[in-house]
């Protein structure tokens, strides 16, 4: 019976991927917007180019500048393209950008019914204002839904000294390992450092030459209220050449009996036509009763963009939640196809498998899911 009911299940996948296929078509007809696309780390190795290269944040993540632009309408779809849009550059002042993502997934649970749900991940709207070109920039990162709106980023930024040092203040993305899309992996889950976290502060920077050094100091409460003298420092660090980088980040939130300290090492290598990335995350909490919570988090990813406007990507993520447990581990592999047909539009369909402890069923979920994203 055990053997048939895996084969059954088996056999349940290509009806699921057909359904899924066929309501994503009709759904497809409802979706029209266009929004701007998260250079990705992995575009970055590709393209030998730090953050800055492509975005208005020193540190990556929101809003493209003029130069990210244009890669996204050329580069990186597969259609030939003969003209570049200047929609979202209102004029020499002021630019804006957008992001919408739309998923379809399809859920299989150890021991309780199957699910499949359309949602809205996100809708953003990005405001850049240069108050003086390239030394001064008001920005702002608006979060419009789903669920009512939302502050992600809000800030000051000064260059000075051609570019190579940097300042803002505000609500920011703090500084601390890859800059990765997906908010769900386990470096940035466990971390708590993510798209949903921003926090309160200062950050200062060098962006000279090869080398990228950025420090943050903020309340700490990703975005709430503060209610001590405690801050949070984040440092992130890293050197990079044509074909590889490496760097390292460390972060100390001081709250009352329970501190946190964490350490990360990151890095990219591109050999031919596959782009890896890796992060490697050791964490530690102090609790009240005078102990501590130590936990390990990992990703190696590949990236393999073997023909214009495709890559496919290759995930392995590792999670120990408590060093002090043995065999809670839990792993998760992905396997994404991506595909660029038209500017302004990209395409994702994957499967993750992931594996916990036996006893914990939502440790254990398949998951099948295609995702629409529109930008500009």
């Amino acid at each position: 019976m055990a053997i048939a009911a895996t084969i059954s299940d088996r056999l349940k996948w290509p009806i699921r991927i057909s359904s899924l296929l066929f309501r994503l078509f009709l759904a497809t007809g409802f979706m029209t917007a266009g929004y701007d696309v998260y250079a990705e780390p992995y575009m970055a190795v590709h393209m030998g180019l730090k953050c800055s290269g492509c975005h208005v944040n020193p540190t990556g993540g929101g809003k493209r500048n003029e130069f990210g632009s244009i890669y996204g309408m050329t580069t990186l779809t597969r259609a030939d393209v003969t003209e570049i849009w200047q929609g979202p550059k209102l004029n020499d002042y002021v630019s804006i950008g957008g992001d919408l993502r739309v998923n379809a997934v399809s859920n299989s649970i150890p021991n309780q019914d199957s699910t499949f749900v359309f949602e809205t991940e996100e809708v953003l709207l990005y405001l850049e204002v240069q108050l003086l070109p390239d030394q001064l920039t008001f920005y702002v990162d608006q979060r419009l839904g789903p669920g009512g709106t939302s502050n992600r980023e809000a800030y000051g930024l000064f260059w000075f000294r051609d570019k190579t040092l940097y300042a803002k203040a505000g609500r920011m993305f703090l500084p601390f390992g890859l800059r990765l899309e997906d908010d769900t992996a386990f470096v940035r889950q466990v971390s708590g450092i993510n798209y949903n976290t921003p926090d309160d502060g200062v950050e200062v920077g060098v962006d000279y030459d090869r080398i990228t050094v950025n420090l943050a100091i903020t309340n700490g409460t990703a975005g709430g209220n503060e209610t001590d003298t405690g801050k949070q420092y984040s440092l992130s660090a890293g050197y990079m050449e044509d074909n590889w980088r490496l760097g390292a980040s460390y972060n100390y939130n001081d709250v009352e009996d329970q501190d946190r300290t964490m350490a990360a090492l990151f890095g990219g290598l591109r050999t031919g036509k596959i782009h890896w990335l890796m992060e490697w995350d050791y964490i530690v909490d102090d609790v009240p009763t005078g102990d501590q919570l130590k936990q390990i988090a990992g990703i190696v990813e590949a990236n393999a963009g073997l023909w214009k406007g495709t890559n496919i990507k290759l995930t392995y993520e590792f999670l120990d939640p408590d060093k002090n447990i043995n065999e809670n581990e839990r792993t998760r592999w992905s396997l994404v196809w991506e595909y660029f047909p038209i500017q302004f539009t990209q395409l994702s369909i994957g499967y993750r498998d992931n594996e916990g402890i036996p006893q914990n069923d939502l440790q254990n979920i398949s998951e099948l899911f295609i995702q629409l994203h529109n930008y500009f």
